[in-house]
């Protein structure tokens, strides 16, 4: 078999979620979930990866980006002084799918602007 599974996380996995634990826990657990099959499906040649964004506009999100004071201070928080885009998280997705990251398993790819380097 060959094969690359992508699991979508969160930085909330990575760190503490004020005021959600329970998506922060089940962010962790996809981390843990992503390391533990990468390493069990690799010798099938099934490839699995994660994804870990960091602010993007979405439903889930919209209590901050749509709230032009919220945003203002989550984006002081964020290095590159933006959100992320869709097109920012299918970059990421695209290149682990890809024979580019035939070498990558387990591996979960933070893509955050770089929220969480502080």
């Amino acid at each position: 078999a060959q094969g690359s599974i992508i699991i979508v996380s969160s930085v909330s996995g990575l760190q503490s979620n004020r005021g959600n634990p329970a998506y922060a826990a089940s962010k962790a657990a996809a981390i843990s979930l992503t390391k533990t099959l990468g390493e069990a499906w690799a010798q099938d040649g099934i490839r699995v990866n994660g994804l870990a964004p960091g602010l993007v506009p979405t439903k889930l999100t919209a209590v901050t980006t749509d709230n032009e004071k919220r945003l203002a201070g989550a984006l002081r928080a964020i290095p590159q002084g933006r959100a992320g885009t869709p097109e920012d998280m299918a970059g990421v997705v695209v290149f682990l799918a890809s024979p580019l990251a035939s070498y990558v398993t387990g591996q979960t790819i933070i893509a955050d602007g770089g929220l969480t380097l502080s």
